[in-house]
C-alpha cells in the first residue's frame, strides 16, 4: 500500500536550506505553504533552525517515525542517506537529485547502488531524477518549483502520474488556471523502484479518483503494463500521452529520463486493444482525462449539436464529418424531435442538427431543447455551445449546463470567446460539467468519451 506515501503523517527533508536560491529552500516553502499538517523535520547539518522548523543534522538524530523522506542533495551525497532511511525502516523516500542513470555509465552504477540498497527491504523510493510529488488533498508538496510562479491546481478527482516532472508541472500550472482540480501528481523520474504501474494499482483502487492521466516516454515493465492498465480501465477511465513515437524523439526521451522507448504501432496497437484513450500532446491529455472522468458513459456515438451561433454549428459538422473523426457522427433527427424543437425556438432557427437558435436564443430555450434532445431516442451525446455574448445568454446557462450534465445524456460544452467566457468555464470546471475554449477541443473530448464508451460497452457484452 502506498497510502503513507499520498498521506503521510511526518516528513523530512535532507538538504534543507535558509538560501532562496537552493532547491531544499523551496521545497520547505512549499511544504508549509501548501497546508500540510503533518510533522516536519529539516535535515541540515549546517543549521539549528529554518523557517521556524528546529534543524536536525541528519536522520538518524530526528528521533522520530518518518513516513516520507525528502532527498534534496546531490546525487553522490544522497546514498548515505538512503542507507540511513533503511536502518530506520523510512517506508518512502522521494529523490530528487539527477545525475544518475540519464547521465551515462556512472550514473547508471550510482543508480543501481541505490536501488541494491533498498532491494529486500520496507523502503520504496520515487526517483531519482524527479520534481516531487503533490497532493492536495493531504496539503503534500514536495515539488521544486517554487508557487508564486507556478499554479497548483485544488483538490479534485483526476490523478496524474508523469515521467517528465517538467511537464508534469507546466501542465498543472495550466489547468490550474480554469480551476481543475486533480487529487494527486507524481513525477515518478528514472522510476529506479516505484513506477506508473504501482501507482496506477494504488489509485485505481481509490473510491475518490475518477480518471487517471498518464504521461509516458516508456512502456515499463511490458507485460506487467498490459495486464495492470487492463484492470485499471475496467473501472476507471485511462489517457495515455506517449512520447517517442519518431526515432529522434526515442533518442530524446533517453537523455531525459533513461527511457527506452518501444514501436509506436505496437502501443498503439495495445492501447486500442486494452481501451486506453490516447493523447496526442499536454491538452489533450487533461481535456480527455476531464471528459471521461465528469461524464457518464454514451450509448453510442450520435451526435446532437446545440448553439446560438450559426457557424459555430457549421464548422463543428464539418469537423465531425472529417474521416479524422470516425468514432462521431451527426444524429438525424427524427420528425417528432424536429417538430417538438420547432415549438420552441424563433421561425428563423434551425431544427436540423446541428440546433441554431440564433442570437435571439435565451437560457430557457437551451433548457427546452436539451429536455427534448435527451428524450430522442436518435441521440447518444449532446454537445452544447454555451455562448454568453448574447443579451439573453446569461450565466444562468451554467445552472441548466450543470442540471443536465447530472440527470441527462453526456454532454459536452463548449464556451468561445474570453471576456464572459472564461467567468463561465471556470463556474462550469466547479461543478465538473467537462467544457472546453474551442471547438476542436471540444468535437476531440466528445471523440475520447466515445471511444472510451465504447470499451466500456465491448467489455460489459463480453462478460455477458
Amino acid at each position: 500500500m502506498l497510502e503513507r506515501l499520498f498521506r503521510p503523517e511526518s516528513v523530512s527533508l535532507v538538504g534543507a536550506s535558509n538560501d532562496p536560491g537552493k532547491i531544499g529552500n523551496v521545497i520547505l516553502k512549499n511544504l508549509i505553504s501548501s497546508g500540510y499538517h503533518g510533522r516536519i523535520f529539516p535535515v541540515n547539518p549546517s543549521q539549528d533552525e529554518i523557517m521556524g522548523l528546529k534543524c536536525y543534522p541528519d536522520i538518524k538524530s530526528i528521533g522520530y517515525g518518518i513516513d516520507l523522506c525528502i532527498i534534496a542533495i546531490p546525487a553522490r551525497s544522497s546514498v548515505s542517506v538512503v542507507q540511513d532511511c533503511v536502518s530506520l525502516k523510512v517506508p518512502f523516500i522521494v529523490m530528487i537529485p539527477g545525475g544518475f542513470a540519464e547521465t551515462g555509465d556512472d550514473g547508471k552504477a550510482l543508480q543501481s547502488r541505490i536501488s541494491s540498497l533498498i532491494e529486500g527491504t520496507g523502503t520504496r523510493i520515487i526517483g531519482p531524477n524527479t520534481v516531487g510529488i503533490y497532493v492536495p488533498g493531504s496539503g503534500l508538496n514536495t515539488t521544486l518549483t517554487p508557487a508564486d510562479r507556478v499554479g497548483f491546481p485544488s483538490s479534485g478527482p483526476i490523478a496524474f502520474i508523469s515521467q517528465s516532472g517538467a511537464l508534469g508541472l507546466l501542465t498543472m500550472d495550466t489547468i490550474s488556471e480554469f480551476g481543475t482540480g486533480i487529487h494527486s501528481f507524481v513525477n515518478v523520474g528514472n522510476r529506479s523502484d516505484l513506477d506508473e504501474l504501482d501507482l496506477l494499482t494504488y489509485l485505481a483502487s481509490k473510491p475518490e479518483v475518477k480518471g487517471i492521466a498518464l504521461y509516458l516516454e516508456s512502456i515499463p515493465r511490458g507485460h506487467d503494463f498490459f495486464r495492470i492498465t487492463s484492470d485499471v480501465v475496467k473501472n476507471k477511465p485511462l489517457v495515455i500521452l506517449k512520447s517517442g513515437r519518431t526515432e529522434t524523439a526515442a533518442k530524446a526521451a533517453m537523455l531525459h529520463t533513461a527511457s527506452m522507448a518501444t514501436d509506436d504501432r505496437v502501443i498503439e496497437g495495445i492501447f486500442r486493444q486494452i481501451g486506453i484513450v490516447r493523447a496526442q500532446n499536454e491538452t489533450e491529455l487533461m481535456d480527455f482525462t476531464r471528459a471521461l472522468s465528469y461524464s457518464s458513459h454514451a450509448n453510442g456515438n450520435r451526435i446532437a449539436v446545440l448553439t446560438s451561433a450559426g457557424g459555430v454549428g457549421v464548422v463543428t459538422t464539418d469537423l465531425l464529418s472529417l474521416p479524422a473523426h470516425p468514432d462521431l457522427k451527426i444524429a438525424e433527427f427524427s420528425e417528432h424531435t424536429k417538430a417538438e424543437i420547432r415549438k420552441v425556438i424563433v421561425s428563423f432557427g434551425s431544427v436540423q442538427n446541428p440546433v441554431d437558435i440564433t442570437a435571439d436564443g435565451s437560457v430557457n430555450q437551451v433548457n427546452d431543447i436539451l429536455a427534448i434532445l435527451n428524450e430522442a431516442d436518435e441521440v447518444d451525446m449532446i454537445m452544447l455551445y454555451a455562448l454568453p455574448q448574447t443579451p439573453k445568454m446569461t450565466m444562468d446557462l451554467v445552472d441548466v449546463a450543470v442540471k443536465w450534465h447530472r440527470i441527462g445524456k453526456p454532454l459536452l460544452v463548449g464556451v468561445l470567446g474570453f471576456k464572459e467566457a472564461k467567468q463561465m468555464l471556470f463556474s462550469l470546471e466547479k461543478e465538473q460539467v467537462p467544457a472546453f475554449p474551442s471547438i476542436s477541443r471540444t468535437v476531440r473530448s466528445a471523440e475520447a468519451l466515445a471511444k472510451y464508451s465504447f470499451y466500456v460497452r465491448r467489455k460489459k457484452n463480453a462478460v455477458v
